[in-house]
């Protein structure tokens, strides 16, 4: 039996692709950003924000609100258009990206309604994230923190840090993703400094570790839901992903990181996405 009903997941695919759009045009206007890593994460992101997570939009400071952290700021495109689309800010907003006097930076900033922290400094999201599950037993509250990083973040000792912190403190609260999209800055994992056996390593840590299709989002529900049930023990969700999935000439591609698409580009792109 699904996790989800037909309508729901109808329901989330929608979202996703329109998601998809508005990193393109944010992305596009700004002629900057990091539409390729905003892309491999939008599923998770919207599953998260559109189904999973509990918040507010119209009021982004609820205390008992859920958490989340991006700490691969860089997606800062793909979680705007994810606040956007659940009524944080107006749509219109996102073609205003990383302009002067925008709320929306190249990297997200607490300036924007419903983001938590500034974060693009890699390695430091699972810290604060693991501050705040801790933060969140000590009051006795009942809020979840999540966590989004990339996988070349993975390559920074303080994510281990985190990990052998939020284990020692049992922080069952505590759900990481990490978007393995196999692709760093300048070359794949595998190339710079490979990861694997990546879910194996963060059991050996003491977490509670699966793996799954990052873009299929009944997979997704089930992990996040496995992640809920799990007690004792913080949860890593390695999330297989594509960098630029939408989009068929900047998928497997790694010389977009970073950069935006041109008009005539974005046209192509937007026409695939549908």
């Amino acid at each position: 039996m699904s996790i989800v009903d037909e309508t729901t997941l109808a329901s989330l695919t929608d979202h996703a692709r329109n998601v998809r759009r508005n990193i393109i045009r944010g992305t596009t206007a700004a002629g900057g950003g990091h539409p390729t890593s905003s892309l491999s994460a939008t599923e998770l992101l919207v599953t998260l924000y559109c189904h999973e997570m509990r918040h507010d939009p119209r009021h982004p400071d609820w205390p008992e609100r859920d958490r989340f952290i991006l700490s691969k700021g860089h997606a800062a495109p793909g979680l705007y258009a994810v606040l956007a689309e659940c009524g944080y800010f107006p749509e219109a907003e996102l073609t205003t990206l990383r302009k002067l006097d925008s709320r929306l930076q190249g990297h997200p900033t607490p300036e924007a309604p419903g983001v938590e922290v500034a974060t693009g400094a890699l390695g430091q999201g699972l810290s604060f994230s693991t501050g705040l599950a801790l933060a969140a037993r000590l009051k006795g509250a009942t809020w979840r923190v999540y966590t989004l990083l990339g996988d070349g973040e993975m390559h920074e000792g303080q994510v281990w840090e985190a990990a052998m912190t939020a284990a020692k403190y049992g922080l069952d609260n505590l759900t990481a993703i990490c978007d393995h999209n196999h692709a760093t800055q300048t070359g794949t994992i595998e190339i710079t400094k490979p990861l694997a056996p990546l879910a194996e390593k963060w059991c050996a840590f003491g977490w509670h570790a699966l793996e799954i299709d990052g873009h299929d989002i009944t997979q997704i529900l089930a992990a996040l839901a496995e992640a809920r049930q799990t007690p004792g023990r913080p949860t890593m969700i390695v999330a297989n992903t594509i960098k630029g999935k939408g989009v068929s000439f900047l998928e497997h591609t790694i010389g977009w990181h970073g950069r935006a698409l041109n008009a005539e580009q974005a046209a192509r792109a937007l026409e695939e996405i549908g």
